[in-house]
């Protein structure tokens, strides 16, 4: 027999209507547009319940934020796995990335970050950074797959973390944030995971000594021509003896 769910508390119930009815409220009035009274009308519940969750209405659209990352994760974190392709694990942790930023609720709500980042710049830095913070996963890959000899030595993990996501949202993010474009289509979100992650491993992937192809064996009267593609210099033809008078 199946056991079944408990149901959430009280208290739970009203924290989840709080958070949905802020999404909504900040989606269509922006952030300096929504009140707490008008999300407390929205959730239906007491303007005091709501400061019982969220003293203050900074503190309620970084929690929302927050939420939306946690639920675009996997539930188990990918670990660095020496015997597996590391493209294949890469693209497992950039879909997770992918889920985040074709969700419609976070693009809006990250553009009202952004305008609202125009008066409070410090504000909009302290939510960028707990962001940042939380987006541990694929730099503690990259260094474990530099441990393992399999990325150069010489990269700088932060740094290259950053590139491999920059060319995501350059066409998952930011034509959709600053230019109202649609979310991409599946087919998009797999070309662009995969040309990422082919570009970036084209240039960090440790080097490998590959073996040469054996040289091809030259036809009948064309030495100097296959002398030259070996990179050899041809033989100098013998110079012949004048005939005896």
């Amino acid at each position: 027999m199946i056991a079944s769910q408990p149901t959430p508390r009280l208290t739970d119930r009203k924290r989840d209507a709080i958070v949905q009815a802020a999404i909504g409220e900040f989606r269509e009035h922006g952030f300096n547009g929504t009140s707490m009274d008008r999300v407390a009308a929205a959730a239906d519940v007491s303007k005091r319940t709501v400061y019982n969750h969220f003293p203050s209405k900074e503190e309620l659209f970084e929690a929302i934020l927050l939420l939306m990352w946690e639920r675009s994760q996997s539930p188990d974190e990918l670990a660095y796995t020496p015997a597996r392709p590391l493209r294949d694990q890469l693209l497992e942790l950039l879909a997770q990335k992918m889920r985040l930023l074709n969700d419609a609720s976070f693009i809006d709500l990250s553009r009202v970050a952004m305008a609202d980042m125009m008066h409070s710049p410090e504000r909009a830095r302290g939510i960028t950074a707990k962001l940042s913070a939380k987006e541990e996963g694929l730099p503690r890959w990259l260094r474990a797959a530099q441990q393992d000899g399999r990325l150069r030595a010489a990269m700088d993990v932060p740094y290259a973390a950053q590139q491999l996501q920059g060319m995501v949202k350059a066409f998952a993010f930011w034509p959709q944030l600053a230019m109202g474009q649609p979310p991409l289509s599946a087919a998009q979100q797999q070309q662009v995971l995969g040309d990422a992650v082919d570009m970036f491993l084209g240039f960090y992937a440790a080097p490998t000594q590959e073996a040469h192809p054996p040289a091809k064996k030259a036809k009948a009267g064309s030495t100097g021509k296959a002398a030259a593609a070996r990179g050899a210099t041809p033989a100098k033809p013998t110079a012949r003896r004048a005939p005896a008078r």
